[in-house]
């Protein structure tokens, strides 16, 4: 009876297990280097990260992760080790998104493909760390002309963080408008350009189309232009 018993408790386990439900997104990919740890698939649920789905890695460089989207936004995939914690950000998708990294450097430069939300964000990344670099050169001349009182000198560095900011503004709104039809675009929305004029929060929240308005990131910027606009009505 006992046997009988054992063997139907494992047979449910496999069930459970061969009968697993896969998501409609589906993430593949191979770390180079790996030898041991877990991998996660997890998203930031209002201000917690949640596990969407996990792998233990015991030898196999390969995995594969799923879960359920039902609309572009941003996940995580995390390695962790005996004592190691590591994540790659990229941006989800419904079908399927690969990718490829190596454990020395993981989430540092991670091959990813099959999300068009995902390529247009690094697109506006490499322009935007051009505007990070100009203000790590301002800070580094700041700190000289402060080191050595130069009146002169701070006060062109602060005009030169205005015409940064200015244009810094302007890049992430043309670039967020020119591709309004992706859900990266309220994404930049609200992460690049929370203290814009609400002009020009108000004209790419009127650029988005209609998809991605009802997306999460769409539905999410557009709370937040419409709370500027009637904090600011109600200071008027």
């Amino acid at each position: 009876m006992k046997k009988i018993i054992t063997v139907l408790a494992i047979a449910i386990l496999i069930f459970a297990c061969s009968s697993k439900k896969e998501g409609n997104m589906t993430i593949l990919g191979k770390i180079k280097g790996l030898k041991k740890g877990s991998l996660y698939l997890q998203k930031m649920n209002d201000t917690v990260l949640i596990s969407i789905d996990s792998i233990a890695i015991l030898g196999e460089k390969r995995f594969k992760l799923s879960g359920n989207i039902d609309s572009p936004e941003l996940f995580f995939l995390t390695f962790k080790g005996s004592n190691t914690k590591k994540r790659i950000l990229f941006f989800g998708e419904k079908g399927i998104i690969t990718i490829n990294d190596n454990i020395d450097n993981f989430g540092l430069n991670p091959e990813i493909t099959g999300s068009k939300n995902q390529e247009i964000l690094n697109k506006f990344d490499k322009i935007n760390k051009q505007f990070r670099n100009q203000r790590l050169d301002l800070i580094q001349q700041e700190l000289e002309a402060k080191k050595i009182k130069d009146e002169f000198m701070l006060k062109k560095v602060d005009e030169g963080y205005k015409k940064l900011f200015r244009r810094k503004v302007l890049f992430a709104a043309n670039f967020a408008i020119s591709n309004s039809d992706f859900e990266v675009s309220p994404y930049i929305g609200l992460t690049e350009l929370y203290n814009a004029n609400i002009k020009l929060l108000d004209t790419l929240n009127n650029s988005l189309s209609e998809k991605v308005k009802k997306s999460t990131y769409g539905k999410r910027f557009n709370t937040y232009v419409t709370n500027i606009k009637k904090s600011e009505g109600s200071t008027k």
